[in-house]
């Protein structure tokens, strides 16, 4: 007898709509009675390009992006994108600007390293990385090449609250959303460059969605002429995102999940929803008389990943254990930080978030 589904609490590759699943089931091995699988069509084929262009279309639509920008679906990850965009963008004798809110962000600035001159206008590394720095403490400069933030930080469970002021920056603005992309509405305008690997909001992993502006590339074609073409963005704008082939099936599970998103009323629904499942758990923190001690401060906690610390490792541990025997899974914190993780991105469903409360709260009942 098949096992029944759990409740998926992993940072990524992370849960995905049931529905969504079943599509793909029901499509798998004959895609819209064309005989195959679409991980069988060729991606110049007229049904790929369908999914193609429609996942393009969608993201569009939900994000509210205007003409100035190109979608791009790239490969490598966010990690790829750590280097790809400072052999784009950081010139010699310009230096670019990283604002050190957590491990991704510190990676994103190492790999920088490699390429030109990075200095970070603002870190909350000192306080082991529990807030992101408030606007008015970041140094930016118009001379920046670029000031590269993270917007969610899935170790650390904090995440950036408002972007109003970055219209005040005087350098481009890019931005790592790999694990709050499509959690909430954002204003695209703000930035020139997003990126976001798929496997938290989006699908499963394999594909990197770009947003960047247009007139950004273009400025800096010269530049970029000394790179290899894969590694230009100039080159996959112009071939569409198909100038080597692209990870077909995921664009396809990608497509289908901006689906489900559109269908569930979009981005305002995803955040209300995502807000009320963040609140179940920051509830049992808070009113757990001291128990649980979040690691993040109030004002910087994330709604996709919340984290928390119990009085012993100990403690941790049989949390642990009989959080699995109850079918939860991917609770563990990270390995650099410890304690316990939960992963709420917009496919884990409102009862999952309920039960871990529950458990929590009996937890804490019967331990502190």
């Amino acid at each position: 007898m098949p096992r029944e589904r759990i409740h998926n609490f992993n940072a990524g590759p992370a849960a995905l709509p049931e529905s969504v699943l079943r599509v793909a089931q029901d499509e798998l091995l004959n895609y819209k009675q064309t005989g195959m699988s679409i991980m069988e069509h060729s991606h110049r084929g007229n049904s790929y390009e369908q999914v193609h262009e429609e996942a393009k279309t969608l993201i569009k639509e939900l994000m509210n992006i205007d003409d100035r920008y190109e979608v791009l679906f790239l490969q490598g990850g966010a990690s790829h994108q750590f280097a790809m965009i400072p052999y784009n963008f950081l010139k010699r004798g310009t230096r670019a600007n990283y604002v050190l809110t957590g491990s991704w962000s510190e990676k994103a600035k190492k790999e920088a390293n490699y390429i030109g001159q990075t200095y970070s206008g603002a870190s909350s590394k000192a306080d082991h990385y529990t807030y992101i720095p408030a606007f008015d403490t970041i140094k930016t400069s118009k001379d920046d090449a670029y000031v590269h933030l993270t917007s969610n930080n899935t170790i650390y469970g904090t995440a950036w609250k408002d972007y109003e002021p970055l219209k005040e920056w005087n350098a481009p603005v890019f931005a790592d959303m790999s694990s709050d992309i499509f959690s909430r509405p954002i204003p695209v305008d703000h930035f020139d460059l997003i990126y976001a690997g798929a496997q938290k909001n989006l699908g499963p992993s394999g594909v990197t969605v770009v947003i960047v502006k247009r007139d950004l590339v273009e400025r800096f074609t010269e530049h970029a002429e000394q790179l290899p073409a894969i590694m230009r963005y100039q080159t996959h704008i112009e071939g569409n995102s198909l100038y080597n082939t692209p990870p077909t099936f995921a664009i396809y599970m990608m497509k289908t999940v901006l689906t489900w998103i559109k269908e569930q009323g979009g981005l305002e629904e995803m955040k209300r929803r995502n807000e009320q499942k963040a609140a179940l758990l920051y509830h049992a923190i808070d009113e757990s008389n001291g128990f649980y001690k979040g690691h993040s401060d109030n004002a910087s906690r994330s709604l996709m990943n919340v984290t928390w610390m119990l009085p012993t490792e100990e403690l941790t541990k049989q949390f642990l254990t009989e959080a699995s025997e109850k079918l939860f899974s991917g609770l563990n914190g990270h390995r650099s930080v410890g304690g316990v993780r939960a992963s709420i991105y917009n496919a884990v469903p409102m009862e999952s978030c309920e039960v871990l409360q529950n458990f929590m709260d009996e937890f804490a009942k019967k331990h502190r």
